[in-house]
């Protein structure tokens, strides 16, 4: 692809998918059944990163790191169970569809992967404007690390500062801005303004409509 070809890359959970508070509520009732009290709190403010790491830093380095796959396995199978109906956040995949159209490569960048990517895709229904998607299966570490959003950018032959990266946690701000992109922060996925800012984020809005509606004046025009 051309060099001046543009990015825009997407992490999907809250941002394009209204699935936060799923991932808040099969977290809690997974370290729960494992007899771990986890507050909802501090559950939300990890959303975002991949499991390993979630755990990690739910539980610190001084847990029994060989119930890790157990936990996992215990939220994707509670988490797997809402896959049919999945919820889309007003406009996610219409805005996807005008990028692609204003000419965007447009990249998905997720710690999600196999079924459950499978069900998000389904729920944004815009296949047919996205370029491709780096999974959690594409790269070593996951966010806040810049590798997802690095394997994005590869993935749309496209240079960091021909892309921007769009997403809901400071662990997306984080490794946008370690990848060397511009970043937009969204709020639908009930992370603060002022904390996507201090992460990196250049601009924010409340939804993926927002986005939309604001485009002309927007790192995306």
């Amino acid at each position: 692809m051309p060099s001046k070809r543009r990015a825009a890359v997407f992490d999907v959970d809250g941002t394009l998918v209204d699935t936060n508070h799923l991932h808040v509520t099969t977290w809690w009732e997974a370290f729960r059944q494992a007899g771990h009290r986890v507050p909802m709190h501090a559950v939300h403010r990890a959303v975002g990163l991949g499991s390993t790491d979630l755990i990690a830093h739910l539980l610190g380095d001084d847990r029994d790191e060989e119930r890790d796959a157990e936990l996992s396995a215990a939220h994707k199978a509670l988490y797997g169970q809402y896959f049919d109906r999945l919820p889309a956040l007003r406009d996610a995949g219409q805005l996807l569809r005008r990028l692609h159209k204003d000419g965007w490569a447009v990249v998905l960048a997720t710690s999600a992967s196999g079924a459950e990517l499978s069900a998000l895709r389904r729920a944004i229904d815009a296949d047919e404007a996205i370029t491709a998607t780096a999974s959690a299966d594409d790269v070593e570490r996951g966010k806040p690390a810049p590798e997802p959003v690095e394997h994005a950018l590869e993935l749309a032959g496209v240079p960091a500062e021909h892309a921007v990266f769009v997403g809901d946690t400071v662990w997306d701000m984080r490794a946008g801005r370690r990848a060397g992109v511009r970043c937009v922060g969204v709020l639908c996925g009930g992370i603060p303004r002022a904390d996507l800012e201090e992460a990196g984020a250049e601009a924010v809005y409340d939804d993926p409509a927002h986005l939309l509606a604001s485009l002309a004046d927007s790192p995306l025009a």
